[in-house]
């Protein structure tokens, strides 16, 4: 034994962290770990909406759920979640997922499980847990396979970097469902109230209802076009929507790190002309369906350029640019659903190919967690005042 192998350090092992340099590859109990643990938080989750549906489901979804298939699929959740729990175990020395998991499905079980009894449903109040888990189920199920299928970037795996921080942000933007379309329709119902023209919104509501859908998405975009271009040029709203423009890694996740401010300054203003056209609540609700979907698509891992729609509506690459740290591409294709808007006001950009890179130029630093990008533009907004 020579003296390199002597001064050498042996190599410490963490047995519980998410954070390991242990192999993720097949047959190493990490993917069996991470399914486990996705397992047993869905599962819990599930318990928690059938014991406690006053806190935890949208009023407007409890009757249309059929209990009996979803008892025998919380079951199917929980005892794989079980399953895959003992292998990770048995497999990796970092117990992290794992136990992790068992420790999430303890409480499921206690509450009964599958035959958790149906709770009574009378509570105002509510967190939207089962729009949040049919949301990311759904997601899942379309993005993941899409990225792998036809991805931009093969090498880019779908645990990428800071996954767990945008999880997070998707959590809060779905979860706080009722109390973010209060605080984005108050404003306007109070301050603008006076402005409604009745016979204008009549007008509206009687048009035919493909109408009413082009209607609202160019007015919705052209809204957003200005407000976003706002969000980019003037320094305290900057700071906020910087958390947006962090993002790295580009794909399905990424659109939903966005601070809770820039959530309720863009939606609010946006929702304005909305309500003073009195667009029907149909038309919105479909709305609403179509930005989520787009927002989600024009983020994702996607090598598709439509080459014959791109000058019509935002492609994925249109808005891969607008991420782009690129100097030429800096506070360029503001546009969510039309890019008609950038080519009018001078802000189009769309080179023949794809970004390089993504995230702040320059000098710009933002933190890596939930928590802390949540207090970034305070701190940075009190420290520019001093």
């Amino acid at each position: 034994m020579n003296k390199r192998q002597l001064s050498r350090k042996p190599r410490k092992i963490a047995f519980f962290s998410l954070h390991t340099r242990e192999p993720t590859h097949f047959g190493s109990g990490w993917m069996s770990g991470v399914i486990a643990l996705s397992l047993a938080l869905l599962g819990l989750g599930v318990v928690l909406c059938i014991k406690f549906p006053s806190f935890f489901t949208l009023p407007e979804l409890r009757s249309l759920y059929p209990m009996v298939w979803i008892r025998a699929l919380v079951l199917l959740i929980l005892s794989s979640s079980f399953l895959a729990a003992i292998i990770s175990l048995t497999l990796r020395q970092n117990k992290a997922f794992g136990v992790s998991a068992l420790a999430l499905l303890v409480p499921a079980v206690l509450m009964g499980g599958h035959l958790a009894p149906l709770g009574n449903a009378t509570a105002n109040a509510y967190i939207a847990l089962d729009w949040h888990l049919l949301n990311l189920i759904f997601f899942c199920l379309i993005f993941i396979p899409l990225e792998r299928a036809y991805a931009l970037r093969h090498t880019q795996p779908v645990f990428r970097p800071k996954w767990r921080t945008d999880l997070l942000y998707f959590a809060n933007n779905h979860i706080a469902v009722q109390t973010i379309a209060l605080l984005v329709m108050l404003p306007a119902k109070l301050f603008f109230g006076w402005a409604v023209i009745t016979p204008l919104q009549v007008w509206v509501q009687n048009l035919w209802l493909p109408l009413q859908l082009i209607g609202i998405l160019l007015i919705a975009d052209f809204c957003q076009y200005w407000i976003h271009r706002t969000l980019h040029v003037v320094p305290c709203l900057w700071r906020f929507h910087a958390i947006h423009h962090s993002v790295e890694t580009m794909d399905w996740l990424a659109g939903s790190r966005l601070h809770l401010a820039d959530v309720l300054i863009t939606r609010g203003l946006v929702y304005v002309p909305l309500f003073l056209l009195g667009f029907s609540e149909t038309i919105i609700l479909a709305y609403g369906v179509i930005i989520a979907m787009q927002a989600t698509f024009i983020h994702a891992n996607v090598r598709w350029r439509f080459r014959a729609l791109a000058k019509l509506v935002v492609t994925p690459q249109f808005h891969h640019w607008h991420h782009s740290s690129e100097p030429a591409a800096i506070d360029k294709n503001f546009a969510v659903h039309v890019p008609i808007w950038d080519r009018l006001f001078g802000t189009y950009y769309m080179p023949q190919r794809w970004p390089k890179e993504y995230g702040l130029a320059g000098t710009e630093q933002v933190p890596n967690n939930f928590w802390s990008q949540f207090w970034y533009p305070f701190k940075a907004l009190l420290k520019a005042n001093k």
